[in-house]
C-alpha cells in the first residue's frame, strides 16, 4: 500500500476483522460480526477505499492488508494506550457520560492526554492515505478529535464524522472537563452524524452556548467561513442479507433443531447483547423470574435464551456485572427450573451471523431493554428474520430503534412491572396481533436498510461543506 492514495478513507477505532486461528493452525482474519462493518464494506467496495483501525492486541506496527476484498490499513496500541485511551477514556470517561450516566464516569487527566494522543496518530495516518480532495468518513466516540486534526493537516478533504451512540443533554455533557475540545474537535468534520435528531439539537445547542459560533437549525457556521452541518442518520442493517439467510436451509434447520434442544416449549424468550450494564440485562431477567414465581408463565411452558457476548473484560463494572448476572440466573434456575427444564439458558459467548439468524427464526418473543442505546441493530435483525409476519418484540424506549419500530411493545425497563405486563401481553398476543405489527415494522426495517443509510450519509456529505457569507465572530473563551 507504500505511496497508494485513496479516494474513501474509513476511520474507525477496530478494523472490521478479527485475528482467528485458521484449520491448518496458522493465522489469518475473519470479518467480524457488527452493525458498523456491515454497513461500510458496500460503500469501501463502490469507491476505491481504506480502512484504518486497530485490530486489537499489542502486536507492533501491521503491515496494510487485503481481506475479504477490502484494503486495511491497521493501526497498533501499546498496552499503555489500551488501558488509557480504549479502556480509560473512551470506556470509563465518555461511554458512561455518553449513556446517561448508567455508570459513573471517571476523570482522569492522563486518560485525556492518552486520547489526544492516539487521536493525532489516527488523524496522521489518515492524511498519509487520503487522496487530493477525497472523502474521509471518520467514526465513533473513540476518534472525535480526528475530524479537526486531519482538517489542520489536510484542508483539503471532506470529512465526515457519525456517533454511533447517543449524544448526552448539555447538563450532562458539561461535566466533562475537556467538552470544548471535543465539540471543536467535531467540528472539524463537513457533516457531524447522530442516531437520532434529539442528539443532533444537543450537540448544535452545546457548540453555540459552549464555542460560540453562530447557528441556526442544523448549521453551525464557522469564523473561517466554513459551514457545518450536524444532523440525524439513523443507522440500520442489511436487511435483505438477514432475511436470505434466515430463509436458507441450513438456517430454518438450525433454528428447528435449537428449540428441539431446548425441549420443544411453547414459546421462546431471547435476549441478544454485548455484557454492559447499559443493556438491561439483570432487569430483564428479573421480570421474567417474577412473572414465573407469580404463576404467569411456566417452565414447561416457556424459556428464556440470555446471548451476553463478552466485553471489555479487562474493566473491573464489566467483571462485576457479569459475576451479578450469573448469579442471578443461578437463583432463578435454582427457583424455577426443574431436571432437564432450565428457565433461562446462558450464553456467554458470540456467534457467528448464521447462529444468530437460527437463534431469531427460534424466538417468539425478542427482548431488547438496554438503559440506554445509541440505535440497537439487534432489534432490527429479529424484524428482518422474520419473514413470516411472526414474532414479538419487545423493546425498550430508551433506545434509538424505538423511534423506528413504534409496533413494538415499548417499555421503561426502569420499570419492572412495565417490563412485566409488556413480556405478558407479547407472551399472550394472538396470531393477528402479532401479524400486523411484524409486518409495520418489517416495512420499516426493509426500507430503511444500512445501503440507504450509507446512501444518505455519503451524499448529504457530498453536498456541505461549502462556505457562507455570514457575518460570524470569533467563538467566546469559556
Amino acid at each position: 500500500m507504500g505511496g497508494v492514495s485513496y479516494d474513501l478513507v474509513i476511520v474507525a477505532n477496530r478494523l472490521p476483522v478479527d485475528r482467528v486461528e485458521l484449520a491448518d493452525g496458522t493465522k489469518g482474519w475473519r470479518t467480524s460480526p457488527g452493525g458498523l462493518v456491515t454497513a461500510i464494506e458496500p460503500v469501501m467496495r463502490a469507491n476505491h477505499g481504506v480502512w484504518i483501525g486497530w485490530p486489537g492486541g499489542t502486536d507492533p506496527e501491521l503491515e496494510p492488508f487485503e481481506s475479504d476484498g477490502m484494503e486495511l490499513a491497521p493501526m497498533s496500541m501499546s498496552a499503555q494506550d489500551i488501558e488509557e485511551f480504549y479502556e480509560g477514556f473512551s470506556n470509563g470517561t465518555l461511554w458512561p457520560l455518553y449513556h446517561d450516566l448508567v455508570a459513573k464516569p471517571e476523570f482522569h487527566r492522563e486518560w485525556w492526554d492518552s486520547y489526544v494522543r492516539v487521536n493525532e496518530r489516527f488523524a496522521e495516518k489518515a492524511a498519509s492515505l487520503a487522496a487530493e480532495g477525497a472523502t474521509v468518513w471518520v467514526h465513533d466516540y473513540q476518534l472525535q478529535l480526528v475530524p479537526q486534526m486531519l482538517r489542520t493537516l489536510r484542508p483539503d478533504l471532506r470529512i465526515g464524522f457519525y456517533l454511533h451512540i447517543p449524544f448526552p443533554p448539555a447538563e450532562l455533557f458539561q461535566q466533562l472537563p475537556w467538552r470544548r475540545q471535543i465539540l471543536e474537535g467535531l467540528l472539524g468534520a463537513d457533516l457531524v452524524g447522530f442516531q437520532l435528531p434529539g442528539a443532533a439539537q444537543n450537540f448544535v445547542r452545546l457548540v453555540r452556548q459552549r464555542v460560540g459560533h453562530k447557528t441556526h437549525r442544523d448549521l453551525v457556521y464557522l469564523p473561517d467561513g466554513r459551514t457545518v452541518r450536524a444532523a440525524p442518520f439513523p443507522i440500520s442493517i442489511d436487511a435483505a442479507g438477514f432475511e436470505e439467510m434466515a430463509r436458507s436451509d441450513a438456517v430454518r434447520f438450525r433454528s428447528a433443531e435449537i428449540r428441539e434442544a431446548l425441549g420443544r416449549p411453547r414459546k421462546v424468550f431471547l435476549g441478544v447483547d454485548r455484557l454492559d450494564y447499559t443493556k438491561g440485562i439483570y432487569a430483564r431477567l428479573r421480570a421474567f423470574a417474577e412473572l414465573m414465581g407469580e404463576g404467569h408463565i411456566d417452565v414447561e411452558d416457556a424459556v428464556f435464551i440470555q446471548v451476553a457476548v463478552p466485553s471489555r473484560e479487562q474493566v473491573e463494572q464489566y467483571r462485576i456485572l457479569r459475576d451479578e448476572i450469573e448469579r442471578l440466573i443461578g437463583r432463578i434456575n435454582g427457583d424455577h427450573g426443574r431436571i432437564g427444564r432450565p428457565a433461562v439458558h446462558y450464553l456467554h459467548s458470540s456467534y457467528p451471523r448464521e447462529e444468530m439468524a437460527a437463534m431469531y427464526r427460534a424466538a417468539d418473543v425478542m427482548v431488547v431493554t438496554p438503559y440506554r442505546d445509541g440505535m440497537n441493530l439487534v432489534a432490527k435483525e429479529y424484524v428482518a428474520c422474520r419473514y413470516e409476519d411472526d414474532g414479538a418484540l419487545v423493546l425498550s424506549e430508551f433506545a434509538g430503534a424505538a423511534d423506528e419500530l413504534r409496533q413494538a411493545w415499548l417499555v421503561n425497563p426502569y420499570d419492572i412491572n412495565g417490563m412485566k405486563s409488556a413480556l405478558l401481553e407479547a407472551y399472550q398476543a394472538d396470531d393477528k396481533e402479532v401479524t400486523r405489527r411484524m409486518k409495520a415494522m418489517r416495512k420499516q426495517v426493509t426500507q430503511h436498510d444500512v445501503k440507504a443509510w450509507a446512501a444518505s450519509f455519503m451524499t448529504e456529505l457530498s453536498d456541505v461543506g461549502g462556505g457562507h457569507a455570514k457575518d460570524v465572530r470569533a467563538p467566546g473563551g469559556e
